[in-house]
């Protein structure tokens, strides 16, 4: 392995902590609460009220979480956010209710209720809520 490729590797490494920790180590502009999965089972259908808002709260709830993905769902309330950084793998965020401003690298996105966005791998990137909101964010690792 040449000098390169391990300070990539580092780098990625670097990265998923940064994501790591902006999920599990409350780097919300509020409270988090991570909800349990374990009542999601393939075959059904659901709808956004799979999560619900909380005041003064962000919430997520995990629904997929597999080597070569995720889907997460997400509500925020009225002035919450997401601060920036950045992902080693792509992301898909879909508007299920709401508006928010999602900002990719320094350009601002404003999305309403079923509209998405992709967020591109290693690219800064931060989400604020306009009215609450709630999203599912599709991670693809592989």
């Amino acid at each position: 392995m040449n000098l390169f490729q391990k300070k990539r590797i580092n780098n990625l490494k670097n990265q998923t902590y940064i994501l790591f920790r902006v999920f599990s180590d409350c780097r919300f502009n509020g409270d988090y609460e991570m909800a349990n999965s374990s009542a999601i089972n393939s075959s059904s259908v659901y709808s956004s009220n799979i999560i619900n808002y909380q005041e003064n709260a962000v919430v997520s709830r995990t629904i997929i979480d597999k080597k070569v993905g995720t889907v997460t769902f997400f509500a925020f309330s009225d002035g919450q956010g997401l601060s920036e950084h950045s992902a080693p793998f792509d992301a898909l965020v879909f508007i299920l209710d709401g508006e928010a401003e999602i900002v990719i690298s320094g350009k601002p996105f404003r999305l309403k209720k079923a509209e998405f966005i992709i967020m591109p791998a290693n690219d800064p990137h931060s989400l604020s809520a306009i009215t609450k909101f709630k999203m599912m964010l599709v991670m693809i690792k592989s």
